[in-house]
């Protein structure tokens, strides 16, 4: 494990055994299994489960609802959105809070990759496998086994 200095991890943080975690993180809330790394300037927050021996390249942001099941690749600066229609004032024109807004869950299969820079709406499944294009904007369930890439991704193929 790198230097703990500018780390924050909060004491509610359920980590696993053999952990790597590096400098610049915030980890909130959230549940990491074991074997799992994860980069520089990363953000978990509170709710997201991250299952075992799964990778989270630098740059990415995990919001509430996020589950990766085990052996998940997500690569540099990826995006989840928990939301399908943020707003930053409720009805009364104060700022939202969480009883204005309902976390949309989105999950990510065992073995799936998800390439650097893509960003995934919620309330999506990526299904066991498959593999999402570097770049990728995710705006439907993506089968198992798919390999998908665009805007908005679309299937390319599907691997053996």
């Amino acid at each position: 494990m790198s230097e703990p200095l500018y780390q924050c991890i909060a004491p509610n943080v359920k980590l696993g055994q053999r952990v790597k975690i590096y400098a610049f993180t915030n980890l909130y809330g959230c549940e990491i299994g074991d074997d799992v790394k994860i980069g520089t300037f990363v953000e978990i927050q509170k709710g997201v489960r991250v299952g075992n021996r799964c990778k989270i390249s630098s740059h990415s942001f995990l919001c509430e609802g996020v589950t990766l099941e085990d052996e998940v690749f997500i690569g540099h600066g990826v995006t989840f959105i928990n939301d399908r229609f943020p707003k930053a004032t409720n009805a009364t024109g104060t700022l939202q809070t969480e009883d204005d807004w309902a976390c949309v869950p989105t999950t990510v299969k065992r073995g799936a990759a998800v390439g650097s820079g893509a960003t995934v709406l919620c309330g999506i499944t990526i299904g066991e496998g498959a593999t999402i294009g570097a770049g990728s904007v995710v705006t439907k369930d993506v089968p198992a086994g798919a390999v998908v890439a665009g805007n908005p991704a679309r299937v390319l193929r599907r691997r053996s």
